[in-house]
């Protein structure tokens, strides 16, 4: 019940994209049609899933103030926190650069669909922001800091889909000329991030 409770949380009521507005650059440039929004948003998923408890392990053993006390006593005054950003985003580059080998092995025609966007996940601010996020939430173990990777994931992947799918419906809609393209998007974005500040408060149990 609680790692349902911290994804709910995580992929609804803290959605990355709704209710901080993280990653907006990829979801809103990917999100013209379905496939490649479901590609980039499982890329996503991966890489959060992967990275969250990564970087979990690394400040909880190394970065964190205190936290080299198991490589002796006089390592227990130690405080590297201040690394984290740096520390995260090389965690982060190198299992982009792993899933790039991979999709490009194995599914030619979704890393050609992703183009530039795929070593972009690199420096997309919600994968970093889910491990930023992670050191605040004080997870008492791995599995709760990879559930919540996984669901950070997982509201970034519902968010883009929802919006690919409503983007290719508007496309043969009659929009007034000054609401065409980008300027609908936004509309519908802002829209969505309304109805899913309805899930605030949501808790299970």
């Amino acid at each position: 019940m609680e790692y349902l409770d911290i994804f709910i949380k995580a992929s609804l009521v803290d959605n990355m994209v709704f209710a901080f507005f993280l990653g907006m650059c990829s979801f809103l440039a990917v999100s013209k049609n379905v496939k490649s929004a479901v590609g980039l948003g499982v890329a996503v998923l991966v890489v959060m899933a992967l990275t969250v408890p990564v970087n979990y392990l690394m400040y909880k053993y190394i970065l964190a103030d205190g936290a080299l006390s198991w490589a002796g006593g006089q390592y227990a005054e130690i405080d590297l926190s201040f690394l984290s950003f740096i520390m995260y985003i090389i965690v982060i580059a190198s299992v982009v650069q792993l899933l790039e080998m991979v999709l490009e092995r194995y599914f030619t025609g979704l890393y050609t669909t992703l183009g530039v966007f795929l070593p972009l996940i690199a420096v997309n601010c919600a994968i970093l922001g889910a491990s930023l996020f992670m050191q605040s939430q004080n997870f008492s173990d791995v599995y709760q800091s990879t559930v919540y990777g996984a669901g950070c994931g997982v509201g970034w992947l519902l968010a883009i889909v929802l919006l690919a799918c409503i983007r290719e419906k508007i496309r043969y809609s009659h929009i007034p000329k000054p609401f065409e393209g980008l300027a609908m998007t936004f509309i519908v974005t802002g829209l969505m991030a309304i109805g899913f500040m309805g899930f605030m408060g949501f808790k299970i149990g």
